[in-house]
């Protein structure tokens, strides 16, 4: 169920260490622990569970994932990667603020990069394996918005659009390129808190792009993908309409400059 209230009273308080929210976890021994530990953060974090600004110490995720720091510090170097951690020189490891610009740059590489995936995709529309799973995605997401399962209705949004790049014949590319969308997993997140969402909408356009890859019809996936994702500027006058969120933002990012602050007023006490 879609947890408006709990998310929004989550993003507004004192950060949750980040040992309390590992601490049901556990890891499985038979697949890798880097990508398990990497998932686990990432995902905190792009959900604003971890905050902005919050310090991510090797040792505390260590400890409560009783795992060697050799596995967390890998993943650490994944997310530093991915944009959503930095490495302070003798400080710490830091989530990095939301910033606005880095959204719209992902946005517009999103956009490209995907323009010629559905592309590709229709040029192969001969693979009936991948048409029968991208309509089953597309029915499981569906079902997901009728019984109002938010958190299934994203997970499937992304096995549609990834599904995109594996029916072009490029899935590396979506793995690429979703390490470039830091900032829009994180603004897309606090969109379905602020109850800024269009599901039904989102099933049709899907079903648009997906009726144009099945008739082997580039420029017509093209333009519904474009009619999906929208254009740059109407991403920006989409975010500028909503100026709450833009305050929201700010905030988060405030808070994480004055505690960055208070912990090297600490660090020079010491």
């Amino acid at each position: 169920m879609f947890p408006a209230a709990s998310d929004m009273a989550a993003s507004s308080g004192d950060p949750v260490p980040v040992s309390e929210l590992l601490s049901d976890v556990t890891l499985d021994p038979e697949r890798s622990l880097v990508s398990q530990i990497y998932s686990l953060l990432w995902d905190l974090i792009s959900t604003i569970r971890i905050k902005p600004g919050q310090l991510l110490s090797e040792k505390e995720v260590a400890e409560a994932l009783q795992a060697s720091k050799t596995p967390v510090r890998e993943a650490m170097i994944r997310l530093e990667e991915a944009g959503l951690v930095e490495v302070i020189p003798k400080s710490g490891t830091y989530v990095t603020p939301i910033r606005i610009d880095r959204y719209f740059e992902a946005c517009f590489t999103r956009l490209q990069l995907e323009i010629g995936a559905v592309r590709q995709a229709a040029s192969r529309n001969h693979d009936f394996q991948r048409l029968i799973q991208l309509n089953t995605i597309l029915q499981k997401q569906e079902d997901a918005l009728a019984a109002k399962d938010y958190d299934a209705f994203f997970q499937l949004d992304e096995a549609l659009h990834r599904a995109f790049f594996e029916m072009a014949g490029v899935p590396g590319v979506w793995t690429v390129l979703r390490k470039s969308q830091s900032d829009v997993y994180r603004i897309r997140h606090l969109k379905r808190v602020h109850n800024i969402r269009r599901g039904s909408e989102v099933i049709k356009q899907h079903k648009a792009i997906v009726k144009a890859i099945r008739e082997g019809d580039q420029d017509e996936a093209e333009a519904a993908l474009v009619r999906h994702i929208g254009s740059l500027n109407t991403e920006i006058d989409e975010l500028s309409s909503y100026p709450e969120l833009l305050d929201y933002i700010e905030k988060l990012n405030a808070n994480e400059k004055q505690s960055r602050t208070q912990r090297r007023a600490v660090k020079r006490d010491d």
